[in-house]
């Protein structure tokens, strides 16, 4: 067996994205315009594309109804304020364009990529060479983790690749320049897990590669605060309100990687990833290694939510 046929069948199996493939039928909204999605072409000049200068929203649908939609565009426009990207479209432009695009594709259950970039500009980091924005949206699937994690629970490692650290680059812009997390997935990836944990630079719990973390302890809801580095999650805030409907305690502390090993339960939340439990990390077992009753709860509860889902 050749080195490629033995790296090949050694290596770890990365989560599994369900997207259509470009050519497909799938229309895609593009700078105000509905095109099939071979026709949406991004120059090579776009500034998003050569400095990852650029914001993004990842949003759901759910029956029909945008999951948050509200709380997603005000956060958009706030992460390219945030950066001084000017914006080509109002938020009820792009509230419709998600509408079209979903109806376009004939979508009622989908998951929504909405994307601004700089734009088109000059070679070289100035910029407002940049005079015009790119702007799309993408309706389609995303299955981040298999339905088996959902029902046992999965295994994380603590990455080595600190989080960026918040004074250099806010946590709070949802920025198209994700390097940082793209590290430390391969981490993950090279030790066969789905996701890892990322530490800020006093070693404290940032957030996940992709998605917000929390732990219980004594019946209580703790998640890193965002000073540690944790972006503001939509899920995270919206879990947040069920725990505390539900009565249970919820707040934000600095956490350790021993407050990690010493949980009671653990969960990651995120638009894609939703609620998942997390029953291992780092090789130690969370718990009792299974899924815990206040992860489950606030599974149903969350479930329960997006029969009829909020729209702001």
């Amino acid at each position: 067996m050749s080195t490629s046929q033995t790296q090949s069948a050694s290596a770890p199996a990365a989560p599994q994205v369900n997207a259509q493939l470009p050519g497909a039928p799938l229309k895609i909204w593009f700078n105000g315009k509905l095109v099939p999605a071979d026709q949406a072409r991004v120059s090579v000049y776009d500034h998003g594309l050569l400095y990852g200068d650029g914001v993004f929203e990842g949003i759901r649908a759910y029956n029909g109804k945008v999951f948050k939609m509200g709380t997603h565009l005000r956060r958009l426009f706030e992460s390219a304020r945030s950066i001084r990207l000017n914006m080509d479209y109002t938020a009820g432009q792009l509230e419709q364009g998600i509408r079209d695009t979903l109806a376009a594709n004939g979508r009622r259950d989908a998951y929504i990529r909405l994307c601004v970039t700089r734009g088109v500009g000059a070679l070289g980091l100035h910029p407002f060479t940049c005079h015009h924005a790119t702007t799309f949206i993408i309706v389609d699937s995303i299955s981040l983790y298999p339905e088996q994690l959902y029902r046992e629970g999965m295994s994380v490692i603590t990455a080595s690749t600190l989080r960026n650290h918040p004074a250099a680059i806010s946590p709070r812009v949802k920025s198209m320049n994700y390097l940082n997390n793209i590290l430390a997935k391969i981490e993950a990836i090279d030790a066969g897990v789905p996701e890892a944990i990322m530490l800020n630079h006093l070693g404290f719990v940032a957030e996940c590669t992709g998605d917000n973390l929390f732990i219980v302890r004594d019946g209580c809801l703790l998640s890193p605060p965002l000073h540690a580095g944790a972006l503001e999650g939509v899920t995270m805030n919206a879990v947040i309100a069920l725990a505390r409907q539900a009565g249970l305690k919820a707040s934000q502390n600095d956490l350790t990687r021993h407050d990690l090993y010493t949980a009671d339960e653990m969960f990651l939340t995120g638009t894609a990833a939703e609620i998942i439990a997390v029953t291992q990390v780092d090789g130690r077992k969370i718990g009792t290694g299974e899924v815990g009753p206040v992860t489950l709860r606030l599974t149903a509860a969350f479930r329960e939510l997006l029969k009829d889902p909020p729209e702001n």
